[in-house]
């Protein structure tokens, strides 16, 4: 494969892991050469939204190994996703046989060190069950299939711009924004796109209540620097970002401060740095926010990225990649 033209797509690979919950109980993981599941056309995850996924990466180092980052932590949100929608939570065991399975029997679409590819994982759970009435399935389905994908911006780790939303939530709070369901991206698909017709790159949410709090830049947990400090949002209706809780102990190794909590809009223009965080991008460094409805512009930085968040996506890729030692046991060698 062309590893250094990868786009950040779906590529076929040679298996995917299956696992399905009936009458009470887990099965055991199968693998399965088949790009297509075989559905009653009633199942619940088509009408009623039972379905969650996750996004996770492997890497293949220098040294030819294979570094699965933080598995631990997706599971652990799987878990809470599923709990969330009523779904039976998937074990950690039986979570890590079907990723580790998945990605030895595609580990040669690994992209190579140095190409700046990765092996996106992507477990999902969906309600398999026939049910008309509003509630659970009594069947599901686990599967865990890969692709290899290159960056997700073509044009590097460079600044963005963003547009601020203001007539579109989201997820509302205490609703489903901390759980990693299908919902939750459909509702916001309406303001992205909306977004890229106005030529910016994302969106930026606000809380769904005032409207004075930054929540999440469309699929991604947003981040800002000033004054030595990390500064996060902290909301009720916002994912849990791995990438975003990595950054934060980075942070805190560099020697900055920390804080999760509101941040209000106002204060884009007090920073001194700015960024969205998630494992498709690891961070997209924003330079220009748009409020079209307040008739304001928030300029943040001169253009290029900031030196707290460069040296923050440096260290955490160096970590992915087994460049720097991993002092805080995030990584896996997948043997």
């Amino acid at each position: 494969m062309d590893w250094k033209n990868l786009s950040f797509g779906y590529t076929k690979t040679n298996y995917n892991t299956r696992c399905y919950y009936r009458n009470g109980k887990w099965g055991s993981v199968e693998l399965s050469d088949s790009e297509y599941i075989n559905m009653h056309m009633a199942a619940t995850c088509l009408h009623y939204g039972q379905e969650i996924f996750e996004g996770m990466k492997a890497f293949r180092g220098k040294d030819g190994k294979i570094r699965l980052f933080r598995w631990e932590e997706n599971a652990k949100r799987f878990r809470h996703s599923a709990h969330g929608i009523m779904m039976p939570e998937v074990p950690d065991e039986l979570f890590k046989e079907a990723v580790f399975k998945s990605i030895l029997a595609n580990k040669e679409f690994i992209p190579s060190y140095g190409t700046q590819g990765s092996l996106y994982i992507r477990p999902l759970l969906i309600g398999t069950g026939a049910e008309l009435g509003v509630k659970p399935s009594r069947e599901y389905l686990f599967i865990v299939f890969v692709s290899p994908v290159g960056p997700y911006f073509k044009e590097g780790f460079k600044p963005v711009n963003m547009m601020i939303c203001r007539d579109m939530d989201r997820a509302a709070p205490h609703g489903t924004g901390t759980y990693k369901t299908g919902g939750n991206y459909a509702a916001g698909m309406r303001a992205v796109e909306k977004a890229h017709k106005a030529g910016y790159a994302n969106v930026i949410f606000l809380d769904a209540k005032e409207k004075k709090y930054i929540d999440e830049c469309g699929p991604a947990n947003f981040f800002a620097i000033r004054d030595n400090t990390y500064i996060t949002p902290e909301s009720p209706s916002i994912l849990d970002s791995i990438t975003n809780k990595s950054l934060i102990s980075l942070a805190d190794n560099m020697g900055l401060k920390t804080e999760r909590r509101k941040v209000k809009v106002e204060e884009l223009a007090t920073f001194e740095e700015a960024g969205a965080c998630g494992t498709a991008a690891v961070i997209s460094p924003i330079h220009i926010v748009a409020d079209p409805v307040m008739r304001k512009e928030y300029v943040i930085g001169n253009g290029e990225p900031g030196p707290v968040s460069t040296r923050l996506y440096n260290r955490l890729t160096a970590v992915q990649l087994g460049d720097e030692q991993d002092a805080f046991g995030w990584i896996t060698i997948v043997e």
